[in-house]
C-alpha cells in the first residue's frame, strides 16, 4: 500500500509573520510619537511664569497652561491644614497676587451714616439702661467670656454706656433689629474677638424668640443661630487671617508656624458670599511674629517669610478684591478695626507693673496703647479707602482702648491646666485680649445697629 507523505502545518509560519508585523508596528508608532513630541516642545509654555500668574485670579478656577495643540489642566493646590509644612523657606520676594485692578470709588468711604462721629465720646456709668441682658439669661454664653460665672464679683464693667460727644446713639431695640434682619443672614467673619461680638449679638437678640422657634447649629467652621419666625440667622465663620491658612481649624490652631495662601479666599468666601450683611475683622493673629506665604502656584512647597503687617496687607488686598468684585447694593459689608489689648499697666499708670488684672474702672482721659499698631491702622485705612462706600467701618479701637477693666483676666475657663506657680501670680495668666459679656462688644453691636 502506498503511503502518502504527511502534510506540514502552516501555523508556525503564520505566527512568525504576525510576530514580525507586531514588532514593526510598535517601532513605527514609537518613532512617530517621538517626532510629534519633538515638534510640540519647540512651542513650549511661556517662560515668564508671572504672565501665567496674571491669568490666575482664583487658585481653584479652571485655568490652564496652553501648549500649541492641547492644554494641560492646572491641578488645584492641596488645601492647607494643621499638618501642612514648608519644604523650605526663603525671604519674601515682593510677589503680590495679580487681581483685576479696580478704581477707587468716587467719594470717601463711610464711617458714619450721618454727620455725627459716633466713635468719639466717653464712657458713662449707667446702671439703669445697661447691661442690655444678664449673663445668666443667655444660654449661648461662652465660658471664655462669662466672667461673673467664673468668679468675678465686681460687676461695674457691665454698667458702662458709650456716649458720643455731640449726639446720641439710637436706643437699642431688639424687635427693630430683628425686623432689619428679616429674611437675611448676618454673618461675623474673623477670629475669636469677632466670635465674641457674634455671641454678644446672639445674647442681645435671642430673648424675644420663643424657645421652639430658635435653633443653634454649632459647627466646626460655621456656627448659626436661627430665628424661624423672622427667617433670619446670625452666624459666625472662623477665618482668623481672612485668606486660607493652616490655622483654619476653629479648635486646634495653636501651631508653631503660620502658613497662609495670600492669593486664596475660596475656602472662606464660598461660605460668606451667601450672607446679606457681613462683619469682618482681622488683626490679633498678625501680631504673633512672621508668617509664611505658600502661593497657590508653588508646586515645591517653598514658602516665603514675611512680617505680620506685610502678610496682613497681602491678605487685605485679596479680601478687598473680593469685596470690589462681589459686593452690590443688596449686600452690606462692615470692617471692625483692631480690638486693643491691655498687657502693660505702666502705659496707663506710669511706674506700675502688671496688666489688666484687678482693673475695675475705665481709663480716664486720652489714651492709646502701644499694642494698637498705628502702621497697621494706616495700612487698613488705605485698603478700605480704595473700596469707597462698599465698606462701612466700625472704628471701635479708640473707644475700646479706655476699657482696661473689661477683660476676663483670670475670670474665665482656661482650656489648659494651670500650675500652682501660675495660680500664685494671677497677672501671669490673665486674659487681657478678650472681653467679658455683658460688656464692651455689646457697644460694638449697638454701633452696628446704628448703621443698619
Amino acid at each position: 500500500m502506498q503511503k502518502w507523505p504527511k502534510k506540514r502545518t502552516q501555523y508556525p509560519l503564520i505566527a512568525l509573520v504576525f510576530f514580525i508585523f507586531i514588532v514593526f508596528s510598535i517601532l513605527y508608532n514609537e518613532i512617530n510619537i517621538q517626532e510629534i513630541h519633538s515638534k510640540h516642545t519647540t512651542h513650549h509654555v511661556d517662560d515668564d511664569s508671572s504672565s501665567l500668574a496674571n491669568k490666575e485670579d482664583d487658585p481653584f478656577s479652571q485655568s490652564t497652561h496652553t501648549v500649541k495643540n492641547f492644554t494641560l489642566p492646572r491641578i488645584p493646590p492641596v488645601p492647607l491644614d494643621k499638618s501642612s509644612s514648608c519644604h523650605s523657606t526663603v525671604k519674601y520676594s515682593g510677589k503680590r497676587a495679580e487681581w483685576d485692578s479696580f478704581k477707587p470709588e468716587a467719594g470717601d468711604r463711610r464711617e458714619m451714616p450721618e454727620a455725627c462721629d459716633y466713635f468719639s465720646g466717653e464712657w458713662v456709668f449707667d446702671n439703669s439702661s445697661h447691661p442690655l441682658y444678664k449673663e445668666s439669661d443667655c444660654p449661648y454664653m461662652s465660658d471664655q467670656l462669662a466672667c461673673h460665672k467664673h468668679g468675678r464679683q465686681d460687676l461695674e464693667y457691665q454698667y458702662w454706656r458709650w456716649q458720643p460727644h455731640y449726639c446720641n446713639l439710637k436706643r437699642w431695640n431688639v424687635t427693630e433689629m430683628w425686623e432689619k434682619l428679616r429674611g437675611k443672614r448676618l454673618m461675623f467673619v474673623g477670629d475669636s474677638l469677632n466670635r465674641g461680638q457674634w455671641i454678644s449679638m446672639v445674647c442681645l437678640m435671642q430673648s424675644v424668640i420663643p424657645s421652639d422657634k430658635k435653633f443653634m447649629t454649632p459647627q466646626a467652621h460655621l456656627s448659626i443661630f436661627r430665628a424661624e419666625e423672622y427667617n433670619a440667622s446670625i452666624e459666625f465663620l472662623w477665618a482668623p487671617l481672612l485668606v486660607e491658612s493652616n490655622s483654619d481649624d476653629p479648635v486646634d490652631h495653636r501651631l508653631s508656624e503660620r502658613i497662609l495662601r495670600p492669593d486664596s479666599l475660596l475656602r472662606h468666601s464660598s461660605e460668606w458670599m451667601h450672607a446679606d450683611i457681613l462683619v469682618f475683622n482681622s488683626y490679633l493673629w498678625w501680631r504673633q511674629g512672621p508668617v509664611k506665604l505658600l502661593w497657590s502656584n508653588e508646586e515645591n512647597r517653598v514658602c516665603e517669610e514675611i512680617d505680620g503687617v506685610g502678610g496682613m496687607e497681602l491678605a487685605m488686598e485679596s479680601w478687598a478684591n473680593w469685596v470690589d468684585s462681589n459686593v452690590d447694593p443688596t449686600k452690606k459689608v462692615f470692617f471692625v478695626t483692631m480690638s486693643p489689648t491691655h498687657f502693660t499697666k505702666g502705659e496707663w499708670e506710669p511706674g506700675s507693673e502688671g496688666n489688666c488684672y484687678d482693673e475695675k474702672l475705665p481709663i480716664n482721659g486720652t489714651y492709646w496703647g502701644i499694642d494698637s499698631d498705628l502702621s497697621t491702622m494706616q495700612m487698613v485705612e488705605r485698603t478700605l479707602t480704595r473700596l469707597g462706600s462698599k465698606v462701612n467701618v466700625l472704628n471701635i479701637t479708640q473707644l475700646s482702648e479706655y476699657r482696661k477693666d473689661g477683660h476676663p483676666s483670670i475670670y474665665r475657663k482656661f482650656w489648659e491646666a494651670l500650675t500652682p506657680e501660675r495660680l500664685a501670680g494671677p497677672a501671669s495668666y490673665s486674659d487681657c485680649i478678650h472681653w467679658c459679656l455683658p460688656g464692651v462688644p455689646d457697644i460694638w453691636n449697638e454701633l452696628l445697629f446704628q448703621f443698619l
